[in-house]
């Protein structure tokens, strides 16, 4: 391990990081606009510059290995003069509308200018103007605030594997777009709003509305798909104003997809905000009270038999154990959360969790993923999967889920066909992929929903585990189970933990609606529950508890309105991920 002084203290460091992450492990810092630890190394915004003995100029920090003797200065007259003067360059064309910049008060220009710049600047001329570049409807863009750090771009290229953004022109006239004028199509792209140090790229339906100072800060767990990503809610009073991701090395490192970022303005539309009764065929306004004496006299006129209840894909734990509590009480087994009707076996922990965890996806070396478009179903997940691919040796081959091949999952892959005979194949060891799985020392495979909720659902769920079993995916003696189960819905592993499954002859979903088609169950309480076939309810009495006005509210005969799981009071000490996240 080599060892070298910076400012007179002599440490030492794991051969292979730069200089700049060697100051940091002393507590140094060194400013920087084009550096991003998850980003290839650029060294175009010359900030982190320093001094090194022996160089015969200055050195950029970012960009420069460790040595065995080095002597690094960081603070010297010297290293304060060229930071000072690349902050002028910098500034040289920046237009002073920080009041106006909604990246104003977590801006890394502001501070960095603060910290290290020049108080004045000696630059009379006009400032360059650039158009701004029409993104989509996501990320608003002032392209005469870029600074060309160019973070945007690998951003595109290397995380989201969407290679739309790029730099043209050289020197006063490089400009920062796609090319051709169109939409970027990443469902990861507003990272990049997160990623740019300056106001060149903000939110578009943020744009203008609140001031960072303003905003109440509270860590949560993403529920719009099962990955648990680690988000913060920022809200102003009683209003959810927008999310931003939370570092978690083991869940979504500093990433979040577009629907977790920008799907908070649905919180404030088509929202129940007090009870609802069915009179005379027609939902009216009412009390609690009134609501609640509705469901009494309903369930005093039948018995346990006949009640059931279906808990939707973001209720909460807690929820769903009361819930359960109650349909206890009664006398009813008739639960159920898998609305999907989901082939999933509640008797098998491992056989419905992501066993590998996200951060094993890093040590795998064989992939098999079965009837899931990860790319739109668990997008930062698709994430690290490219994020291995891309170190090479990882055969990845899809089974159904994607069209014919064609889909783009920012990787490359095998499609080995869309039918179960695929999987038996593959578990008789006679298709050739089958072959490299029994090779891998850490092979995976991905089971998604998709396949899981057909009519052969619970053949593909065999066929699965045929398969980690045939290829030794299941390694005890290391610690490794490659079998995994990805959900769509954030409630599914809770609720399946919980137990919120049919009880001795209970229905499941299908059986519940089965049930009331034939009216022998005659009262069903929907836990948010919207996915399910709302004309299989016959006349069955519907109670529905959620927040939105969604299509369990449409046939409910009375609503509980209820808040929804992001403006719920958080637990006193945030886990690293729900229980619904895999891993």
């Amino acid at each position: 391990m080599p060892k070298l002084t910076i400012n007179g203290i002599e440490i030492e460091v794991e051969p292979g990081l730069t200089v700049l992450q060697a100051c940091e492990q002393v507590g140094i810092e060194i400013p920087r606009f084009c550096y991003h630890e998850r980003l290839s190394i650029a060294g175009n915004c010359r900030m982190c510059l320093v001094h090194m003995e022996r160089a015969p100029k200055p050195v950029a920090s970012c960009a420069m290995p460790v040595g065995e003797g080095m002597v690094i200065e960081t603070d010297t007259p010297e290293v304060r003069k060229m930071r000072r003067g690349v902050m002028e360059f910098l500034l040289i064309n920046h237009p002073l509308d920080c009041p106006i910049c909604d990246q104003g008060g977590e801006c890394d220009l502001q501070d960095q200018s603060m910290g290290f710049g020049f108080d004045r600047g000696r630059y009379l001329e006009n400032k360059r103007a650039v158009k701004d570049k029409n993104l989509g409807p996501l990320i608003k863009t002032i392209m005469t605030r870029c600074i060309h750090c160019t973070r945007c771009v690998r951003f595109a290229t290397e995380v989201a594997g969407v290679q739309e953004l790029g730099a043209t022109g050289r020197g006063e006239n490089m400009e920062i777009g796609t090319y051709v004028e169109k939409a970027l199509t990443s469902e990861l792209s507003g990272n990049m709003i997160d990623l740019c140090p300056v106001g060149a790229l903000t939110s578009k339906p943020y744009a203008f509305t609140a001031r960072p100072w303003e905003l109440k800060k509270t860590e949560s767990i993403d529920v719009l798909d099962a990955v648990g990503c680690n988000i913060r809610v920022d809200t102003r009073g009683a209003e959810v104003m927008r999310i931003l991701p939370r570092l978690n090395e083991d869940v979504n490192e500093e990433w979040i997809s577009d629907k977790t970022r920008f799907a908070c303005d649905g919180l404030k539309r088509q929202r129940l905000d007090q009870p609802y009764v069915r009179r005379d065929g027609k939902l009216q306004p009412a009390t609690w009270d009134e609501a609640f004496a509705a469901i009494a006299d309903k369930t005093k006129q039948t018995s346990g038999a006949k009640i059931a209840a279906i808990a939707g894909d973001q209720a909460d734990c807690e929820s769903m154990m009361a819930l359960k509590d109650l349909m206890s009480v009664l006398g009813s087994t008739h639960t159920d959360c898998r609305q999907d009707g989901a082939k999933l076996d509640p008797s098998c922990r491992a056989g419905y969790l992501f066993n590998s965890t996200i951060a094993g996806i890093d040590g795998a070396d064989a992939c098999l993923i079965i009837g899931a478009n990860l790319r739109i179903e668990a997008p930062v997940l698709n994430a690290r999967l490219r994020k291995r691919a891309i170190r090479g040796d990882f055969p990845v081959a899809v089974v159904g889920g994607v069209e014919d091949g064609k889909t783009d999952l920012t990787y490359n892959y095998d499609f080995l066909g869309g039918t179960a005979g695929v999987l038996q194949d593959i578990a008789d060891g006679k298709h050739p992929f089958a072959k490299v799985l029994k090779k891998a020392e850490r092979a995976m495979l991905i089971v998604g929903q998709g396949a899981l909720t057909g009519p052969d659902g619970a053949k593909v769920l065999g066929l699965a585990r045929a398969i980690a079993e045939a290829c030794s995916m299941v390694d005890e003696k290391n610690g490794w189970n490659g079998f995994n189960v990805l959900h769509t819905a954030a409630a599914r592993a809770g609720g399946m933990d919980l137990g919120f499954v049919p009880g001795d002859g209970g229905w499941d979903v299908d059986g519940i609606l089965n049930a009331t088609e034939t009216g022998q169950c005659d009262m069903v309480y929907l836990l948010g529950a919207d996915e399910i076939d709302m004309n299989r309810l016959g006349d069955a009495f519907v109670i529905y508890q959620g927040h939105h006005g969604d299509a369990g509210a449409h046939r409910a005969d009375v609503i509980l309105p209820g808040a929804a799981y992001t403006e719920k009071t958080p637990p006193t000490s945030t886990p690293k991920a729900v229980s619904s996240a895999p891993g």
